[in-house]
């Protein structure tokens, strides 16, 4: 199909995922005159990466079963749209990717132009920094709660989500198990329906964070829905979003590795550690291509930092080196990071001003 130059790429836009050339003209048009521009993907492959953090995807009725085949996260603002009335499959495949409407043309084109002019959830600048570790008790929770201190301390407004159902709890490792707010179950009885600043206001909150975890009774799997809306009023409502992701990917995970600016997997520096995390790393690059490593010593091969990244494939982000003190202070009930010395509060801060320096260079330009 040819390049088509009034589509300009952008994470952004409304998504176009339809690989039938006369319904794309149709939808350009219909954007057009709904005053916006798409990304167009041809396939749910090329969808992938800019599915989660798109405010609205129409799929067409061409894409509809191989996206369901791709096993594409569930998530709000998606739109099934073709011509003519529609065979009934396209409604019960509608059904099952979780669509919101099933839009055909020419008949739905008034309604259409009006999802465009409206373009709902559009995020702001908000940040995701997404965090996984490389093999279970790699350390990964506390440096994801150490990111967000360090965040709110940059003078940033911070949401620190828990996405490990399986995870000992951020509210934990924050000290925060006392503190009053919703947790997961609460959202996802919501279906994924809630009011951004509302949600903010009702998590729990300390100053410029707050937190999104797990109830202390047996954890559930998170919607996709649920995670969806969460990091669309993230996106509109904080500065910095600061996700700690389970090495087991569900919809929930894959939408927040999606929508992340920048990944980051957490290493303890030995051989078989590096072994394990060179299977999450194969996964997490087919969402978010933005990975680096963060090594934790100590090493007891002597392993160097460089040489685990060098054996990854990927960019080293910093070292984590041993630190006594900061086990002493989870222990009391204190938040990693939250005295801003030591190498971890270091290395956070390295990597949020990466994050945000980044964002601003980008928005300057």
């Amino acid at each position: 199909m040819p390049a088509r130059t009034a589509v300009r790429s952008g994470p952004r836009r409304p998504l176009v995922v339809t690989a039938d050339g006369d319904l794309l003209d149709d939808l350009l048009r219909l954007a057009a005159a709904g005053g916006t521009d798409v990304d167009v993907a041809p396939d749910p492959a090329t969808a992938r990466p800019r599915f989660a953090a798109a405010p609205l995807v129409l799929i067409g009725t061409d894409q509809a079963e191989p996206c369901l085949r791709a096993r594409l996260p569930r998530r709000p603002h998606v739109v099934i749209v073709g011509r003519g009335d529609g065979p009934d499959a396209t409604w019960n495949v509608a059904q099952l990717l979780g669509a919101e409407h099933v839009a055909m043309l020419p008949a739905a084109e008034p309604w259409l132009v009006d999802r465009f002019t409206e373009r709902p959830g559009l995020p702001s600048d908000g940040r995701v920094l997404a965090v996984i570790g490389g093999r279970g008790g790699a350390g990964a929770s506390i440096l994801a709660g150490g990111l967000a201190v360090t965040a709110v301390r940059a003078g940033l407004r911070t949401l620190l989500v828990d996405a490990d159902p399986l995870g000992g709890g951020l509210d934990l490792v924050l000290g925060w198990e006392q503190v009053d707010g919703l947790r997961w179950p609460a959202l996802a009885d919501a279906g994924g329906r809630v009011d951004p600043p509302a949600l903010l206001q009702a998590l729990p909150h300390r100053g410029d964070l707050v937190l999104l975890s797990f109830a202390r009774d047996e954890p559930q799997p998170v919607p996709g829905e649920a995670m969806a809306a969460t990091l669309d009023a993230a996106r509109r409502g904080r500065d910095v979003i600061v996700t700690d992701l389970p090495r087991q990917l569900d919809d929930a995970a894959t939408l927040a590795l999606q929508a992340a600016d920048r990944a980051v997997l957490v290493v303890p520096a030995e051989l078989r550690a590096t072994a394990a995390a060179a299977r999450i790393a194969s996964t997490v690059l087919v969402h978010c291509r933005d990975l680096s490593v963060v090594v934790r010593g100590p090493s007891p091969g002597r392993l160097k930092s460089r040489e685990v990244a060098r054996a990854l494939g990927l960019p080293l982000a910093g070292t984590l080196r041993p630190e006594a003190a900061l086990c002493q202070a989870l222990e009391r009930g204190e938040a990693p990071a939250a005295g801003g010395r030591g190498p971890l509060a270091e290395l956070c801060k390295r990597l949020i001003d990466q994050l945000t320096g980044a964002h601003r260079t980008e928005t300057a330009a």
